[in-house]
């Protein structure tokens, strides 16, 4: 009964949450095939790789320091170093096999995000039915305001930074910053996660001392992510303007179109107006036909820096999916 009653617990804010995780990206949204993979592996091959090493890696501080002392060293000192690296290694395949679907630094929170909320989501389940046993129905609800309400993104957050650090190099053009990004992303997520785990496990000597630190460690890293999220759209929009604005002039764009394309809430205006005139065809070809004048626009932004054969290939690929899309729309 407990552990149906844990999974529930878990699942339903975790889907939530990714709800709000992929509402976030405005203008271009990043394939479902591979988001699901990204959240999946942070739900279990993740899991299970942080199972091992952690007590693997954590057996010396066990073996010396006894069995409270021991989880306190493990949780500060080894598990943000498995686990950040653990789910860090689905971003690294993304880097290394779909770097194309990274257009911006938002889409690198993005993935981090999900692979972060797929691990939390599994891990919750555990915390959840250890805590009952331990300590029953308040002791659960207890944990289920912390690890959900109050903290419910930090696994997001950590793996957010691996994310952003690993959008960086793909987005820059200095190489000795490119094999640089990845690792200080990673780092700042090792940190972030090394200060909540010190902090909490300080929790039962410090009292509501280590509260505020907790929360300012959290909520402070989740505000300056934020802040990094809100200045990518106003950076993405930016290029949708500048490199759509070619379009216009050369009458492949509509004024109308572009002014769709370059605006949000337009955008989903549009959506539900195609919905209503032409049905879920008419509206998923409006969603598919905007979010390749993103990918277009993103890719003319790319192809203005490096000029490779494998983006000009793409930014053609796009151009006769868009005439397919408008087509389904006239």
């Amino acid at each position: 009964m407990i552990l149906a009653v844990s999974t529930i617990a878990a699942i339903v804010p975790a889907i939530f949450y990714v709800a709000i995780i992929y509402t976030v990206d405005r203008y271009e949204k990043e394939p479902l095939w591979l988001l699901a993979a990204t959240f999946f592996w942070g739900a279990v091959p993740a899991i299970i790789t942080a199972l091992i090493f952690n007590g693997l890696f954590g057996l010396p501080f066990y073996l010396v320091l006894g069995s409270g002392a021991g989880d306190a060293a493990v949780a500060t000192f080894v598990a943000p170093l498995v686990e950040e690296s653990a789910k860090g290694a689905a971003l690294l395949v993304i880097f290394f096999f779909w770097r194309n679907q990274i257009d911006s630094l938002l889409d690198g929170i993005i993935y981090g995000a999900m692979v972060g909320m797929g691990f939390a989501m599994i891990e919750n389940i555990f915390y959840f039915v250890n805590v009952y046993n331990e300590g029953g129905v308040e002791a659960f609800q207890t944990t289920f305001v912390l690890r959900v309400i109050v903290f419910g993104f930090n696994h997001s957050l950590f793996s957010g930074m691996t994310g952003l650090g690993i959008a960086w190099a793909r987005l820059n053009k200095n190489s000795s910053f490119r094999y640089l990004a990845p690792v200080a992303g990673w780092a700042a997520g090792v940190f972030l996660h090394f200060v909540h785990n010190g902090l909490a496990s300080l929790g039962e000597s410090l009292g509501g001392l280590a509260c505020i630190p907790l929360l300012g460690n959290a909520w402070g890293g989740a505000i300056v992510t934020l802040i990094i999220v809100v200045w990518s759209l106003r950076q993405e929009k930016a290029w949708l303007q500048h490199y759509l604005a070619e379009d216009v002039r050369s009458g492949v764009l509509t004024m109308r179109q572009y002014e769709v394309a370059t605006s949000g809430r337009k955008r989903i205006g549009h959506h539900l107006e195609m919905l209503s005139e032409k049905g879920l065809d008419g509206f998923w070809a409006s969603i598919r036909f905007y979010d390749r004048l993103s990918k277009l626009a993103y890719l003319k932004h790319h192809d203005e820096w490096y000029h490779d054969k494998r983006t000009y290939a793409e930014m053609v690929k796009v151009r006769k999916q868009l005439e397919g899309y408008r087509q389904r729309l006239l």
